[in-house]
């Protein structure tokens, strides 16, 4: 495998080393984690299409409110307080 350096500040070092599972873990592994997880947070069309709708429901005032929902799914909401 090609190896090469990369330029990273201090603060960023810091950071990767808050990503690693073990102590001797390769910072490409790090990494590759990283963008692995970066990856699968992009959004399909379906889920784009989901969300515009959903948008969409909102606008138009197709919505429910949490007692409602509550009250068909038959539980009890309870307020917390802070």
């Amino acid at each position: 495998m090609k190896k090469t350096t990369i330029q990273i500040t201090q603060n960023t070092l810091e950071r990767l080393k808050n990503f690693k599972k073990y102590e001797r873990q390769s910072y490409d592994d790090v990494l590759n984690y990283i963008f692995s997880e970066v990856e699968e947070e992009v959004l399909t069309d379906l889920e784009i299409k989901e969300i515009q709708q959903g948008l969409e429901d909102i606008k138009r005032g197709r919505v429910y409110s949490i007692e409602e929902v509550a009250k068909e799914l038959e539980i009890t909401l309870i307020k917390c307080t802070k």
